[in-house]
């Protein structure tokens, strides 16, 4: 039988200045290592025939499925701050769009699957590593409940790119909801090409928005509705102690989605400055800077939709800040109500604010384990909270705040069992821990070994359980096991 993808693709009937189209590169000897068979059925898709030597010359770039209509999108972007009129998919391809089971029309892309005009002189591959960090982090994520591109499938090449040194490539076949970013709106703005950036607008209305349809100033609620998606999305990363790592505007999704896992980390010890990102030099996109960067990109996407406002630069200038004013509120709505979950809060009191803030300060001094801390203080609303007070240098300084926490949860009426439950439903046991995640990729482009990586997919599907078999996943990496960098995909 022949691997069948349902294509209804509606990107290409857009201008052809909006993509380029370009097929993948064939390589040399495609292998399956990974397909995400419960996504596969989602997309309506055979993970048996996937999982054929068909399947992965499809997954691999090496043949076109039928139906296909493969583009390389154009997109512009600020990258750390600096504006670069054009980038686009320079190592990605998308082939074209599937509408699922639940109705929504989601993108497969092949990534690492050859040059495309956007590639400013790189190869279009990728290489191993970066394709299971980015299987690994972006599944963690869509089992941590956060809106976050999927990775269906990840294929070895069987050819080796030229990275330091040679090292195995591969293709990551991932899916989105859409790949339209702030930088998409940004390739038309600068060429002031207003029509343009009208029918993408319509476009993502139509796309992500319906609702929007009929509005009457559609273009200012659109503008509203990515503002308060973001706003959403970024407190669910800080929630997780998630470090995304490359927040420029073409890596920012207009869906709300979490996009393009490069140097992308999980924090161990809590530190507000924390960077891993090899080339934040400047730590523009440290863990506590997130909520501020997203506005900024936010601000130059209402850049790009002012000419839809009005014809009148200062009334279009003005209702576009009215409508980014909302961001800081909306986050903060957001984070709050968060937070006050994970330290096992049910109602809002006046203090609350000031108590956990006192808990994240207490934890950044003492370096105490992000995760662990906010998960073990589960288990304190039902014991004397031995093993939350091991997460700090000085247990003492738990104590004192433990002792005002112990007072205000006394004065809701949850009992310690149901207050453990519902804290461990939003504290995770089990993140993509940086040193797991690296272990994993050694292993397979030393040893072509995958078993470790299996394993740590497998445990990351179950975040919130506890997994007795699987502890030491839990646990923080011991100082020599400790990754302070990590780097771009490219």
């Amino acid at each position: 039988m022949t691997v069948h993808f349902p294509f209804q693709n509606s990107y290409v009937a857009l201008p052809d200045s909006f993509f380029a189209r370009v097929a993948p590169t064939p390589v040399a000897a495609p292998r399956l290592i990974k397909l995400n068979r419960p996504l596969a059925v989602q997309l309506g898709l055979d993970p048996d025939l996937l999982e054929t030597p068909e399947g992965a010359a499809i997954l691999a770039g090496k043949t076109v499925p039928e139906g296909a209509d493969p583009i390389a999108m154009a997109y512009a972007g600020h990258q750390f701050g600096h504006f670069v009129p054009q980038l686009g998919d320079g190592r990605a391809i998308l082939l074209g769009e599937v509408i699922d089971r639940e109705g929504v029309r989601r993108d497969i892309q092949l990534k690492g699957s050859g040059p495309t005009p956007f590639s400013r002189r790189g190869d279009g591959r990728a290489a191993l590593g970066p394709v299971l960090r980015e299987y690994i982090v972006s599944e963690a994520m869509f089992a941590l409940g956060i809106p976050t591109t999927r990775s269906l499938a990840a294929v070895v090449t069987g050819e080796h790119v030229i990275r330091e040194t040679a090292l195995p490539g591969a293709v990551l076949t991932r899916v989105a909801s859409s790949h339209i970013r702030v930088g998409t709106f940004q390739f038309f703005a600068v060429r002031r090409d207003t029509e343009a950036i009208r029918r993408l607008a319509d476009h993502v209305i139509i796309r992500h928005y319906p609702e929007l349809r009929d509005a009457e100033r559609p273009y200012h609620d659109l503008l509203a509705a990515v503002v308060a998606r973001q706003a959403e999305l970024i407190a669910r990363w800080l929630l997780v102690g998630f470090i995304h790592g490359v927040m420029n505007t073409d890596n920012s999704s207009i869906s709300g989605e979490t996009i393009d896992y490069g140097p992308c980390a999980f924090m161990d010890a809590y530190n507000p400055a924390q960077v891993f990102s090899s080339i934040d030099e400047m730590g523009r996109y440290a863990y506590a800077n997130q909520p501020r960067i997203a506005l900024w990109n936010l601000t130059r996407f209402a850049e790009c939709l002012l000419p839809l406002f009005s014809d009148e630069q200062e009334k279009a200038v003005a209702e576009a800040q009215d409508i980014l004013g909302a961001f800081s509120d909306q986050f903060s709505a957001a984070y709050q109500a968060g937070l006050r979950r994970k330290v096992g809060l049910f109602t809002m009191r006046d203090g609350d604010e000031a108590l956990i803030q006192d808990l994240l300060d207490a934890m950044a001094k003492n370096q105490a384990d992000f995760t662990l801390t906010f998960r073990k203080l589960g288990d304190a609303a039902a014991d004397d909270g031995a093993d939350v007070r091991a997460q700090f240098m000085e247990p003492a300084a738990f104590d004192e705040w433990a002792g005002r926490w112990r007072a205000r949860i006394a004065q809701e009426p949850q009992s310690a069992a149901e207050r453990q439950a519902a804290m461990h439903a939003v504290n995770p046991m089990f993140i993509p821990r940086n040193h797991r995640v690296e272990a994993v990729i050694q292993a397979a482009v030393n040893d072509d070994d995958y078993t470790p990586f299996e394993e740590l997919v497998k445990v990351l599907a179950r975040p919130y359980e506890d997994q007795p078999d699987y502890a030491a996943y839990a646990d923080p990496p011991l100082p020599d096991q400790r990754v302070l960098q990590t780097f771009c995909g490219t």
